[in-house]
């Protein structure tokens, strides 16, 4: 995917950015590193790199002056109209990948997200790392 995007000048997460924005609507901040599951400090340079770049608006948020709202650019649009079909990246990925091989990765991979989110929720309430 990186070397499919890589020629627009944009990584996967501020394509999935870009995804979102143009999909879904305006969308907080806040709300956006809970769908991506990233550090805020990390979603914070991802989203300026796209505000450089032009193709994303910060706006505070009119209720809470330190949230910001985030939406796609005229921009932004235009460049998501030219970026490939992902389905193209995932025929290059999975070319040739026994169908029932692909389902058993993504049951093992969602499995695994999941025991790491328990992991990290539990951790939270219980205010310290836990043991594996």
């Amino acid at each position: 995917m990186e070397s499919v995007l890589r020629p627009y000048d944009i990584g996967s997460t501020q394509w999935y950015v870009l995804y979102q924005l143009t999909n879904d609507g305006p969308t907080m901040q806040r709300d956006l590193g809970r769908m991506l599951q990233v550090e805020r400090a990390t979603l914070s340079g991802i989203v300026s790199a796209l505000v450089r770049k032009g193709l994303v608006e910060q706006t505070p948020d009119p209720a809470d002056q330190r949230q910001r709202m985030l939406r796609i650019t005229a921009s932004g649009l235009k460049l998501w109209d030219e970026l490939p079909d992902l389905a193209l990246i995932e025929a290059l990925a999975f070319d040739g990948v026994d169908a029932a091989e692909l389902a058993t990765v993504v049951k093992v991979l969602q499995a695994a997200t999941q025991r790491l989110n328990n992991h990290l929720s539990k951790e939270i309430v219980d205010g310290g790392p836990l043991q594996p």
